[in-house]
């Protein structure tokens, strides 16, 4: 457990998880470009090492440990009406499966991981899910599509109302309203996009896609001097009936600060 003891029903969260239906009309977008130039040097440094670290590796740990120490409300569902606390921070991250579709690999306890704890077992974990070995998610997936045209919407819909927004776990479903972790990460730059917003999948009941974009050369102001430095473009999509614009600020500026100080990540968090 987190051990966060705090409210999260407040008055307006009460009345925005009943006025807003997810996903349709409660997402919040928010963008930010973000300066990797440092961190970049820190990555390949690391991989000489013999750490295989990517991006993706780098903002998983840092938006786990950010939620935890800075924006614990992102790490919340809506549950019969209320707002509910997770117990722990768990990110599902993207994968490109080999038949070029996308899976997923759910990476628990995020906050408490180390770069070289990620590193061996995000990357074995991809591996095993590419080769179909052990992504539950994508089974449940082909399950659901296996069942006839008008019994899968009607099971879907019978799935998604005891298991979302009711709370209930189906047994042979063996998924809960919190299955699915506490946010997304997907690098989208690694397939060629630049920008890109994630759904807010109507069955995942996260309130948290984080995106990472193309990263490209750019001139910035650094010191009153032009300086030529790495842009990476970072995209977020919010369940607003659990958090607000607010909450992304916060959780942005402790993303600059860990940009800018990687070397946290190598030890476990305090």
């Amino acid at each position: 457990m987190t051990g966060n003891s705090k409210d999260f029903n407040t008055e307006w969260r009460k009345v925005a998880s009943t006025i807003y239906r997810k996903p349709l009309d409660s997402k919040i977008y928010g963008s930010v470009e973000v300066d990797i130039t440092e961190l970049e040097k820190f990555i390949n440094e690391k991989r000489k090492s013999g750490i295989k670290i990517t991006l993706t590796h780098i903002f998983t740990l840092i938006f786990g440990r950010g939620i935890r120490y800075e924006v614990p409300e992102f790490n919340t569902y809506v549950k019969r009406g209320k707002i509910v606390h997770r117990n722990k921070i768990d990110a599902m991250v993207s994968v490109l499966m080999a038949n070029g579709d996308m899976g997923s690999v759910k990476v628990e306890n995020t906050d408490k991981l180390t770069l070289d704890e990620i590193s061996k077992f995000l990357n074995n974990r991809i591996v095993n899910s590419r080769k179909g070995n052990e992504n539950k998610t994508m089974k449940k997936k082909n399950m659901v599509a296996k069942i006839p045209w008008p019994l899968r919407n009607l099971f879907f819909s019978l799935y998604k109302k005891f298991t979302v927004d009711w709370g209930i776990t189906l047994p042979f479903t063996g998924i809960k309203a919190d299955s699915f972790g506490s946010y997304v990460v997907s690098n989208i730059g690694s397939l060629g996009l630049d920008y890109g917003y994630g759904a807010l999948m109507p069955t995942a009941n996260m309130a948290l896609v984080l995106i990472l974009g193309g990263n490209e050369k750019k001139p910035v102001v650094v010191n009153d001097k032009i300086e030529i430095r790495r842009i990476l473009n970072l995209s977020v999509t919010l369940d607003h009936r659990v958090v607000d614009a607010s909450h992304g600020g916060r959780l942005f500026r402790y993303v600059k600060y860990m940009i800018k100080n990687p070397h946290l990540l190598e030890n476990p968090p305090q």
